[in-house]
């Protein structure tokens, strides 16, 4: 397989030669990034009218970061394992996303007495949205032991089955705040401590000149404040 790799993107940066534009441009995009605002970004990057064909890989946790050290992405958009720089490629803050510990008004801890802690969480299912990397054991986020645990493959996933009482679990705010702001999710403290990730987005290292031209195009995007927080579902100015 990495040897089919290395022929295609050899094959992608003959054909890139002749007019500055990538063949195909893979993102790979965690599920905490919200969707609605790639496909805004998508619908602007079309307008362009280049030859690029895009495609969008969606990954968990630190499949994000494989998908691009692998070679299997040209672009990672939310990198939340808080890896050492790596040799040979380059990664930029997105923000800080601040996760709630929610739960469905119908939920037994809907309306348990606060700050919840880790014996009472642990004597109901939570809802974790499973680790997409291929190589390795991945990250797991929030489980206790011997809890049970309902797994899926998404953060709008998780998001849904807490909406309907499947589980327990902590969200991303950003995801998370319609709902709370409607009542269909109840945010309760917790006694440990409150739980953040510093979400970035990488691409390998080439020097400016030798940039395709989809690339360049979606990191001058992303040098907006204002992308990157809708990216994560921020208010204007929170972690951008």
């Amino acid at each position: 397989m990495r040897l089919l790799n290395e022929i295609d993107a050899v094959a992608n940066r003959v054909r890139r030669v002749a007019t500055g534009w990538e063949p195909q441009f893979t993102l790979a995009v965690d599920s905490i990034i919200n969707s609605t605002t790639v496909m805004a970004l998508c619908e602007d990057f079309f307008a362009l009218a280049s030859p690029t064909r895009l495609r969008i890989r969606t990954e968990t946790l630190s499949g994000t970061l494989e998908a691009l050290t692998s070679g299997q992405a040209d672009l990672s958009l939310g990198v939340v394992t808080e890896a050492t720089p790596m040799a040979g490629f380059q990664m930029r803050p997105l923000g800080t996303q601040r996760f709630v510990f929610a739960v469905a008004p119908q939920h037994p801890l809907a309306k348990a007495p606060e700050p919840l802690s880790d014996r009472l969480i642990s004597q109901h299912r939570i809802v974790t949205a499973a680790d997409s990397v291929q190589q390795g054991r991945g990250m797991t986020v929030g489980l206790l032991e011997g809890q049970d645990v309902f797994t899926v493959t998404t953060m709008q996933a998780k998001l849904e089955a807490q909406l309907r009482g499947l589980g327990c679990g902590f969200l991303p705010e950003g995801l998370a705040q319609p709902f709370i702001e409607t009542g269909r999710l109840v945010v309760k403290r917790v006694e440990r401590a409150e739980h953040q990730v510093r979400a970035s987005y990488g691409w390998r290292k080439t020097p400016a000149s030798a940039r395709g031209r989809a690339l360049q195009w979606w990191l001058d995007r992303l040098e907006h404040p204002g992308t990157r927080s809708a990216l994560l579902c921020l208010r204007t100015g929170d972690g951008a």
